[in-house]
């Protein structure tokens, strides 16, 4: 039985943008298809959740980005707020379950999973400084336009 499955909105391309697709999270992967009715005939995409980061949109709040870093990127939707929360306690319980078991598999994959966390907080570190650049480059352009 998987963990969670339902529809979910995954922006395709620019031409024909946010589409519906089934989504199944089952065993710390997320898989996609065309439509529920096509479950059967194998997945459009997946992604294994230890291997991406769950990154919140800041302005969205249906939406949820999965990132592999240097590799893929998956934006998906959920039909509402709420809707999103629950595939955030899910994606993010799974990717938890996963954490867990890496730890307890052994000092090489714990080194791994350290630095695949000290990447991300050099990321969210990166993003911080920008905003902290932006706000500051503000503030002093209305300092300049009040004189």
């Amino acid at each position: 039985m998987p963990e969670m499955e339902g529809i979910l909105y995954k922006w395709t391309n620019y031409v024909s943008g946010w589409q519906p697709r089934w989504f199944i999270l089952d065993k710390g992967i997320l898989a996609y298809y065309k439509s529920q009715d096509e479950v059967g005939q194998g997945c459009k995409g997946s992604v294994k959740l230890a291997c991406c980061e769950i990154d919140v949109h800041g302005t969205d709040p249906t939406r949820v980005d999965l990132i592999i870093p240097g590799e893929q990127h998956f934006y998906v939707k959920g039909t509402s707020e709420a809707e999103r929360q629950r595939w955030l306690v899910a994606l993010g319980s799974a990717k938890a379950c996963l954490t867990d078991s890496i730890v307890h598999q052994g000092k090489e994959e714990s080194d791994s999973n350290m630095r695949s966390k000290m990447s991300e907080l050099r990321l969210y570190c990166d993003l911080l400084m920008q905003q902290v650049a932006s706000v500051k480059e503000a503030c002093e352009e209305r300092e300049n336009n009040q004189m």
